[in-house]
């Protein structure tokens, strides 16, 4: 991945996207307004932070990608498996739609969504000019959003897999991502018969590998073009929020993608 930095914010960039100008950027914590324990790029807005600092953070955000925030389009993640699809931005004062998921191939559109530990996916499609991106936290993993999405690129733009590029950002790795029993159940049963291969048995506990689960979602889509990020919130809070790391009390990184 690319290292970016304007006007003190620092994001991650795929190197296969932006070989396709396609804007995009996975933003680290720093250059924001918010105090600790949100210090200080916090772009969650619902764990406490004044809602001031939030809208301030968003917007330097949109500016180091040269977007405008009024091109914004995000949603309610709630941990589920709906897609939505819009050819529209979300007017500001009106409140998100619940979803995981979204597709756009409208270029004033910028996707936006919120991060701390789940996985970031993003979409894109060089033939049809379709970008997705994807919140798949382990209910949304094992409701197997990764691969309903790009089944829906299919479906509702004419994408074909083997076209689409593939990006998973930073998000926590198998050695934090502890699991108890009722969530080692829905791993087997419902990525069955695959689910197995994605945990590890060590010393009596459980570790669930949410990064794997989803490439291997995108490869059972037909997806082969796969970056990934390759970093690990958790095991790097200075540079990322992670609510397992910093034991809930934290933001959350922004995720920004427009073609």
């Amino acid at each position: 991945m690319l290292l970016q930095n304007k006007n003190g914010i620092q994001f991650l960039q795929f190197e296969s996207f932006t070989a396709h100008n396609v804007m995009h950027g996975f933003f680290m914590r720093h250059g924001g307004v918010s105090l600790d324990p949100w210090r200080s790029l916090n772009l969650g807005g619902n764990n406490g932070d004044p809602r001031a600092n939030v809208v301030e953070n968003r917007r330097r955000i949109f500016d180091a990608i040269d977007r405008p925030v009024e091109s914004l389009f995000d949603v309610w993640q709630v941990h589920s498996d709906t897609i939505i699809c819009t050819d529209s931005p979300r007017q500001l004062d009106s409140d998100p739609l619940q979803a995981d998921a979204i597709l756009t191939d409208n270029p004033d559109i910028t996707l936006f969504m919120r991060f701390a530990d789940c996985v970031p996916v993003c979409l894109f499609d060089p033939a049809t000019q379709v970008a997705g991106m994807i919140h798949a936290g382990w209910p949304g993993t094992v409701k197997k959003i990764t691969y309903k999405t790009v089944l829906k690129m299919v479906k509702n733009y004419g994408s074909k897999p083997e076209n689409i590029i593939a990006g998973i950002g930073p998000s926590i790795c198998v050695n934090h991502f502890e699991i108890k029993k009722d969530v080692i159940e829905q791993v087997i049963n419902r990525l069955s018969p695959d689910g197995d291969r994605f945990l590890i048995y060590q010393d009596g506990r459980t570790y669930f590998n949410l990064q794997t689960a989803n490439e291997y979602q995108l490869n059972l889509a037909g997806v082969v073009k796969v970056e990934t990020a390759g970093v690990c919130t958790a095991c790097n809070t200075k540079d990322w929020f992670s609510h397992r790391g910093e034991k809930g009390s934290t933001g959350r990184f922004g995720a920004l993608l427009a073609l």
